[in-house]
């Protein structure tokens, strides 16, 4: 079957095979530095804009690393270590297990990207399965980048006074 490639195409690789999960991870970091970019406009400190700003770097410096090469430094990896567990401290006893992801604009969005990290998570899982190598360093940055915006949310929330609203699940029972 031959496809149709348009002159207009917005991306080259739109067109790989459907196995071929490179193209689904470049879309997904790019959403993701363009959805942080959107919580940088929900947000009024400066000090929490720059950091937003540089996290949207680094989603895009890790955009083509299924393609190319990681470029992400340990050194960065450690910094996102670090602002998560700020923010962590920041937020200790804002919520005991499960919350409903609601709340002022910006915690809506973080929490929207913190659902997008583990869904980066589980791309590059499918991609490790289909023999590929994925650098740890790449799975740790997913996975910190969905802690990371959590952690955020929760703060984002006490930082409007809107209180977190517990969610007890019928199918998992607290522990």
């Amino acid at each position: 079957m031959s496809l149709y490639r348009s002159p207009y195409e917005a991306y080259p690789f739109l067109c790989d095979a459907g196995e071929d999960l490179r193209c689904d991870f470049e879309l997904l970091t790019d959403e993701m530095a363009s959805r942080t970019g959107l919580l940088r406009a929900q947000v009024k400190g400066e000090a929490l804009r720059v950091e937003l700003l540089w996290v949207c770097e680094l989603i895009y410096h890790a955009n083509p690393t299924l393609r190319t090469r990681l470029t992400v430094t340990e050194a960065e990896t450690a910094r996102l270590l670090a602002l998560t567990e700020g923010w962590q401290r920041r937020c200790a006893g804002r919520c005991a297990r499960f919350v409903l992801p609601q709340g002022c604009e910006a915690a809506c969005t973080a929490h929207l990207l913190r659902v997008q990290g583990k869904q980066l998570v589980r791309l590059l899982y499918r991609w490790a399965e289909k023999g590929h190598p994925v650098p740890d360093r790449l799975l740790d940055l997913a996975n910190l980048l969905s802690g990371y915006f959590f952690s955020l949310a929760l703060w984002l929330n006490e930082a409007e006074g809107t209180e977190e609203v517990s969610f007890e699940s019928r199918n998992y029972p607290a522990r």
